[in-house]
């Protein structure tokens, strides 16, 4: 059954839209990722006019990224003033990002940039967490044989303390707010100019660069991408005209059923396994849009928005 898009110009099935958005909504349940720097691609590869697939993809992610953070904060693992921080930041990138955004659709290089942002990101993402998932797979298995070290979760760096120092209870940290606003601000960048949460390099830097433990990592990522990407929505709905309300919400039906199914079964999954598999499914979809750019396309000129 088919479903006519106001703002995108096109028919597309119901049933995959709806499919693809109960698939991102599982990946944001799981890993704390919003599933945008998979689902602009794909609506890209389904003809989606790139502009309307960042702005639309960034509306669904405002809903499954919001119904992850709540059952996320029933479990009492969000730490609210770090997401503050972060959304301080994610603020100003977001502003950045449309501005940046409106320019390049001015000047009619969107579409490129757009294909090799995401072919760059992709490759160096996908490729990053194959190598650590491999890694934790192998640990896990040291673990299980009782071969185990002792490291520390994480140790301070000169970033923690530059000025502006703040004390985060729920992450026991007492560190500068420079760096958690620094990554904010790139996250809400990259979600106004590619329609991505950001959570698969938040997710990262908030272990790794602010130190935060584990078990509050994914709840304050998606507490982050929600309120990002509800601005960033905003601003490319008033400024862009990119949103279309249609897609938007049948991505989000399936969004919303995904990223709860996703958060009631991530203790029970093989998390090693399932990066694996992951990782591989980002670094496919490099190579398909990487072979867009250099294959001769089935029509060489076409009108686009």
């Amino acid at each position: 059954m088919d479903i006519y898009l106001p703002i995108a110009e096109m028919s597309v099935n119901v049933f995959l839209l709806v499919g693809l958005g109960t698939f991102f909504g599982f990946l944001a349940g799981v890993f704390g990722v919003g599933g945008g720097f998979l689902m602009t691609p794909l609506l890209i590869f389904i003809g989606v006019p790139p502009a309307v697939a960042v702005g639309s993809a960034a509306a669904q992610l405002l809903a499954s990224a919001t119904s992850g953070a709540i059952a996320q904060t029933r479990r009492r693992r969000v730490d609210f003033k770090m997401g503050w921080v972060l959304i301080a930041g994610g603020a100003v990138g977001s502003v950045i990002g449309v501005a940046l955004f409106a320019w390049l659709r001015r000047v009619g290089q969107l579409e490129l940039v757009i294909t090799l942002a995401y072919v760059l990101l992709l490759g160096a993402i996908g490729g990053l967490m194959l190598v650590e998932s491999v890694r934790a797979w192998r640990r896990s298995s040291r673990v299980s044989a009782g071969i185990v070290r002792r490291q520390k979760l994480h140790r301070h760096s000169r970033l923690h303390h530059l000025p502006m120092r703040m004390r985060f209870q729920q992450s026991r940290l007492y560190i500068s707010a420079v760096p958690p606003l620094a990554v904010g601000a790139v996250v809400g960048i990259l979600a106004a100019v590619m329609g991505v949460g950001g959570g698969f390099i938040m997710v990262p830097a908030m272990i790794y660069v602010i130190g935060m433990p584990t078990a509050v990592v994914i709840g304050t990522s998606l507490f982050q991408i929600a309120f990002v990407t509800a601005i960033t929505t905003f601003l490319h709905a008033y400024q862009n005209q990119a949103v279309d309300v249609v897609l938007a919400l049948l991505l989000t039906v399936g969004g919303v059923v995904g990223a709860q199914f996703g958060s009631r079964i991530v203790t029970r999954l093989p998390a090693e396994q399932l990066r694996v598999l992951l990782a591989l499914l980002v670094l496919a979809v490099c190579g398909k849009m990487g072979l867009d750019l250099v294959l001769r396309p089935t029509d060489l000129y076409s009108l686009v928005r």
